[in-house]
């Protein structure tokens, strides 16, 4: 009798102990702070902080002083120049 009431509670603690680990994860969570929580930026109007022609992407600073990354064609990276104030539209937002 004691060998079953030993059995029966040690499944009972298994059971509430896996359960409780269940309840305890969460959902998936945005990669960094803010990123995808809010609706993405259509357009960002700032100063060209930096360029790099070979991954093809220009570095903005909008007024806030937050930095934006573009992904730019070849045509407009050879147009545009650290220190330029430019507006950039935003095509495509990936999470």
């Amino acid at each position: 009798m004691k060998r079953w009431l030993l059995l029966s509670g040690g499944f009972v603690t298994a059971a509430l102990l896996t359960a409780g680990l269940a309840f305890g994860q969460t959902g998936a969570q945005p990669k960094a702070p803010g990123e995808c929580s809010k609706k993405p930026l259509e357009k960002v109007e700032g100063q060209v902080t930096s360029v790099d022609s070979t991954a093809g992407k220009i570095m903005v600073r909008d007024k806030s002083g937050a930095t934006h990354e573009f992904q730019a064609s070849a045509e407009t990276i050879k147009e545009v120049k650290p220190g330029d104030t430019i507006e950039a539209r935003l095509r495509e937002v990936k999470c």
